[in-house]
Formats: structure tokens, sequence, C-alpha cells
């Protein structure tokens, strides 16, 4: 069975037992469960596609974190030429490492 999850204003396309780096969900701690509602495409064993509009109806996948952490540093320069002007600024974005259990339709 394969699904295509929104969370994080991102799509990821899931099958049970498939590890993926989400952006962080607040307040989640390691061992967490974590239940996404938001399913916009189900595709069973027997290659029945069902399309949400937009999501759907009863379809849920059931995740539990595994950890998390920060990614790597994204460094951003502004520099203006010839009026000796440079700023640096770094960012680390929060992420969650998740392993899909199962997909409920």
């Amino acid at each position: 069975m394969l699904a295509v999850i929104k969370t994080g204003g991102k799509q990821y396309q899931v099958k049970a037992g498939d590890v993926l780096a989400i952006e962080k969900l607040p307040k989640s701690v390691a061992g967490d469960k974590v239940v996404f509602e938001q399913v916009l495409l189900l595709v069973d064993d027997k290659d029945n596609v069902t399309i949400g509009n937009p999501v759907v109806k009863d379809a849920k996948v059931e995740a539990s974190i595994i950890k998390n952490y920060q990614d790597k540093k994204v460094t951003v320069v502004k520099y203006k030429a010839k009026t000796r002007y440079k700023r640096t600024v770094g960012h680390r974005q929060e992420q969650a490492q998740v392993k899909i259990e199962k997909i409920i339709s």
C-alpha cells in the first residue's frame, strides 16, 4: 500500500516501513506516535487508486518519531558592492526522523 501525505507544507510519498525526514512537529519527543490525517492519495495492493478531494476520507497514516535533530547549517550572505556592507546569517532547520508504521484506509 502506498500513500501521499501532507505535513509541514510538503508532500511525501510513503509506504509502511519507510523512514523519512520531515519538518519537526510541535511538542514531539522521540518515541511518540504520530497520526497524519491529511492523506492526499492512496494506492492499495490491487493497484486501485483513490484520489482525495482534497483529502481521502477516513484515511490515516500512523508513524513513530525516531529522533528530533537539526539539519545542516545554511549560511546566508548579504553583500553590497562599494558600500562596505556585508552580513552573514546562519540557520539550522529543526527536523524529525519518522518511521511509517501502517497506512489505514
